[in-house]
């Protein structure tokens, strides 16, 4: 099988606990580039404003024909200049009423816009990830979003450190949620909103409809819940080895070597460069 295309997951899948890019996957990545002939994309819950650094590690940062899956799939950028060419966010009136149910839960809430992520109600632990991860944030008190009104929100989450919670609290918001939104679950700690039928999976298939390349001839590596809809729709579905067990279940192939390892050196050896 001649693959053409790698959408893969950021965060606990191509960079390790320390939130940095191993130098084996970047060699991997520059080889199937350079050589093969791959389009690598980041497949992302973070804004494509976010991943600035990996894109330079990688030496993808302000390409033309070079591309990002953002916010889960809401929004498809081209690296050079990050130009947008598909969004798909969320009202704010949907991002209203998640806001107020998230009150009432007393968790912590992002809401993303194109621009910047909002967040209410963090702790120092979260602060601290963020700045680990060299995310910008803007944190805010008062709990009232009516200052987001007039701008585009890609997506919205919860925070907490009891997943379970997080997952009990979608039955509990299904009058909010239900038919309307689409929800998942990244990190082990975030329960994700996005507008209704976008995932990442609808963003690997966009994308490889707007290049002309068959799904088929697609592999998608990830880790968590959020990850599912794209490693369902591409043609070859890997897992870390520290993804979550729903999520290794659904794989094709789960990686001996888990984030801290070289997960996505791992995988090109095996299937671009036919070393394994």
């Amino acid at each position: 099988m001649v693959y053409k295309l790698i959408a893969c997951d950021l965060d606990e899948t191509l960079l390790d606990d320390n939130h940095r890019i191993a130098k084996k996957n970047c060699d991997a990545i520059k080889k199937a580039r350079e050589k093969y002939g791959i389009k690598f994309v980041l497949a992302t819950g973070r804004g494509f404003k976010q991943v600035r650094y990996e894109l330079e590690e990688l030496g993808l940062n302000e390409l033309e024909d070079e591309y990002v899956i953002s916010f889960n799939g809401a929004v498809l950028s081209e690296n050079k200049d990050n130009k947008i060419f598909q969004f798909n966010g969320l009202t704010f009136e949907k991002v209203k009423e998640i806001f107020q149910a998230g009150l009432r839960y007393n968790v912590c809430q992002f809401i993303n816009t194109i621009d910047t992520v909002y967040i209410y109600n963090a702790d120092d632990d979260q602060k601290q990830k963020l700045k680990r991860q060299r995310i910008d944030a803007v944190y805010f008190e008062k709990p009232d979003i009516e200052f987001l009104k007039d701008k585009p929100i890609c997506k919205m989450l919860y925070q907490s450190n009891d997943l379970n919670f997080l997952m009990r609290l979608e039955k509990e918001l299904s009058l909010i949620v239900e038919g309307c939104v689409t929800v998942s679950y990244s990190s082990n700690q975030y329960m994700e909103f996005n507008a209704l039928g976008i995932d990442k999976g609808k963003g690997l298939i966009d994308l490889a409809n707007k290049l002309g390349i068959d799904i088929k001839d697609t592999i998608a590596i990830g880790d968590n819940y959020n990850d599912i809809s794209m490693l369902k729709a591409s043609g070859l579905a890997v897992g870390a080895n520290n993804a979550a067990e729903d999520v290794k279940n659904i794989c094709d192939y789960v990686t001996m070597a888990d984030n801290n390892e070289g997960v996505v050196a791992e995988v090109i050896e095996r299937y671009i460069f036919n070393e394994i």
